[in-house]
């Protein structure tokens, strides 16, 4: 199979989906790669390296876009649109459930696009985004600490705080990968640190693991009105599979937040937990409404561009080697890879992403050819 490797082009967006280890191993399989020229420059892989490699490379995205499958790392941007086409595939982050204008056009290209953060695996997890979740879990403490700052419109707040002064109230909102990762770093600092999650099992297992240095609450809304009301540093952390990200925090609560608190919205790329969230950049991650200093970059991991693509592309490229060998027998070889395909030949795929914007479902193996 033909694959094609772009340079990413979304905003500040420096990782790249394969590595030139990577395209050697899709080279021995079999398979053509095209690698487009300065992919992997920022982040240390020289074009050089890629050509020893096996790969093709090639001056624009267009060359790139001939291939059969396409493997990238963020959603297609705007002036990569026209370049797809009928029954190409696409192998990416794509968070559709927050951008119906880019499902629609998926839909009317006739794409076959499958999604990373909705592959799961046998235990109903989600292993393409679980590095990226450790990542942005742990640049949400960071970035927090940074919204804190007065430089930025913060209250001015260490986390951990100094002897005599207490330390920051930080509320973590979901415990899955971000949010372990959040609560890990957050305590590890000395804050005084809250975990709001609905699963019982889940929150006993964080008791565990941080006796009397974490406060576990139950996710319903009067504890989540009462955490974030007093919080210096709200992380927001929850994901629903392939679906939009709840609306948790409205105006009026965060009028009760702290003036110059923070709110770090890890789910942004799924729409965001606040009524005042909207993506931000990392040229410009901060803004302030409400009296609170928003955080809210959808690629967070791309901040750490080289240590986000060598956890990336380890995970991501066993799935590539059996999708490259034939994309209808590895779907039907593996249910949680086919959960991971959201639109084929013009129609949605996925449950959640079908109900969230409002159109039948369809049976892949009915609709691909």
């Amino acid at each position: 199979m033909l694959i094609g490797i772009p340079t990413e082009i979304k905003a500040q967006e420096y990782r790249v989906a394969a590595t030139p280890a990577g395209v050697r191993e899709l080279v021995r399989a079999g398979h053509t790669v095209r690698v487009q020229a300065g992919a992997g420059a920022a982040v240390g892989f020289a074009d050089a390296d890629y050509a020893a490699a096996g790969a093709q490379m090639v001056p624009d995205a267009a060359a790139v876009y001939e291939a059969e499958l396409v493997f990238k790392v963020k959603e297609p941007q705007p002036p990569e649109y026209a370049l797809m086409r009928a029954g190409q595939w696409l192998f990416c982050y794509l968070h559709l459930a927050a951008a119906p204008g880019l499902a629609h056009i998926l839909l009317e290209r006739g794409v076959n696009a499958i999604a990373f953060e909705t592959v799961e695996d046998a235990r109903g997890a989600t292993p393409l985004l679980a590095p990226m979740s450790q990542i942005a879990g742990r640049l949400a403490v960071q970035a927090g600490m940074q919204a804190l700052e007065m430089k930025n419109g913060g209250r001015g707040v260490l986390l951990s705080g100094v002897p005599g002064v207490a330390p920051a109230r930080v509320v973590v909102i979901g415990g899955g990968q971000v949010g372990a990762n959040a609560v890990r770093l957050a305590v590890g600092l000395g804050a005084q640190v809250t975990l709001l999650e609905r699963s019982h099992e889940k929150l006993q297992r964080y008791d565990e693991l941080y006796p009397g240095r974490l406060q576990t609450r139950y996710a319903h809304a009067a504890n989540l009105e009462e955490c974030v009301a007093q919080a210096d540093l709200v992380i927001g952390a929850v994901y629903v599979h392939g679906r939009r990200a709840p609306r948790l925090i409205d105006r009026a609560l965060l009028r009760r937040m702290p003036r110059g608190a923070a709110l770090v919205d890890v789910a942004i790329d799924q729409g965001g937990i606040a009524e005042t969230s909207r993506p931000s950049t990392h040229a410009e991650p901060f803004y302030v409404e409400e009296g609170v200093v928003h955080y809210c970059v959808p690629n967070m991991p791309g901040a750490v561009a080289r240590t986000a693509t060598l956890a990336l592309a380890e995970v991501t490229l066993p799935h590539l080697l059996r999708l490259a060998a034939g994309p209808r027998a590895a779907l039907e070889q593996d249910a949680g890879l086919a959960l991971g395909l959201n639109v084929a030949a013009g129609r949605v795929t996925h449950p959640g992403l079908a109900q969230d914007l409002g159109v039948a479902v369809a049976d892949w193996r009915a609709v691909l050819p």
